[in-house]
C-alpha cells in the first residue's frame, strides 16, 4: 500500500547527486553525509567502511529511509529538552543529526515513525593492524550509537551487520524493505 498522501515521489535526500532510472526504478547512490526518505519507486545504495547505515522502512506504506553518516555527533551540537537548539542546522555527517532529519521526513510524509523497522549496517574497522578495537574506533562508536538512538526512539532492529574488517556494499529497496549487503574484506 503506498500512502496517498505521499505516492511515490522523493520527500527528502539528495537523489541529484549521482541517480539514475533503471525501468520503473529510480537508483539513488548516498555519498557520505546524505540521506534519503522516499517510496517504492526507488533503489538505494551506498558503500561504507567505518561510516553507519541506518534503514527505516514502514511495512505497510511501503516507504522508508536511509542514511550514509560518518561520525556519531558533533561536538559543540546544543540539545535542549526539545531536540536540538533552534537555528543550528542539522547534518547528516552525524548519527544523531540524520535519524533526525529522517523522522521529520518520515513524519512529514505521513510515515508514523513508531510503526517502522530498523536495519543497521557498517561500522568497519578499515585499519586493523593500526589500532585496538576501542574507543578510539570510529566504525565502532558509530555502530553502537546507531544502535542507541534507534533504542531511544522505539525503532525496532530487525537486522543488522556490523563492525568486523573491510567495506560494505549497502541496497536497499523501500518497495519490499529488503536491503542486501556485500561485505568486502581487507587485504591480510
Amino acid at each position: 500500500m503506498i500512502n496517498p498522501n505521499v505516492g511515490d515521489r522523493l520527500v527528502h535526500g539528495y537523489a541529484d547527486t549521482e541517480s539514475a532510472r533503471s525501468s520503473d526504478v529510480v537508483e539513488v547512490f548516498l555519498n557520505p553525509g546524505e540521506y534519503f526518505v522516499g517510496g517504492p519507486g526507488f533503489q538505494v545504495r551506498t558503500l561504507l567502511g567505518s561510516c553507519v547505515s541506518i534503514v527505516l522502512w514502514h511495512p505497510i506504506f511501503r516507504f522508508g529511509a536511509m542514511s550514509h553518516y560518518l561520525l556519531s555527533s558533533r561536538s559543540g551540537r546544543v540539545m535542549t529538552s526539545g531536540g536540538f537548539a533552534s537555528g543550528q542546522k542539522l547534518d547528516g555527517k552525524y548519527a544523531d543529526e540524520v535519524l533526525a532529519l529522517m523522522a521529520g521526513g518520515l513524519r512529514d510524509a505521513n510515515i508514523p515513525i513508531a510503526e517502522c523497522q530498523a536495519k543497521i549496517f557498517g561500522g568497519g574497522n578499515m585499519f586493523p593492524t593500526r589500532m585496538a578495537r576501542d574507543q578510539l574506533d570510529i566504525g565502532l562508536k558509530n555502530g553502537e550509537t546507531g544502535k542507541r538512538l534507534l533504542a531511544g526512539y522505539g525503532i525496532p532492529v530487525v537486522s543488522e551487520n556490523l563492525f568486523g574488517t573491510g567495506h560494505r556494499e549497502v541496497i536497499f529497496k523501500p518497495r519490499n524493505g529488503d536491503v542486501w549487503v556485500r561485505q568486502v574484506k581487507l587485504d591480510a
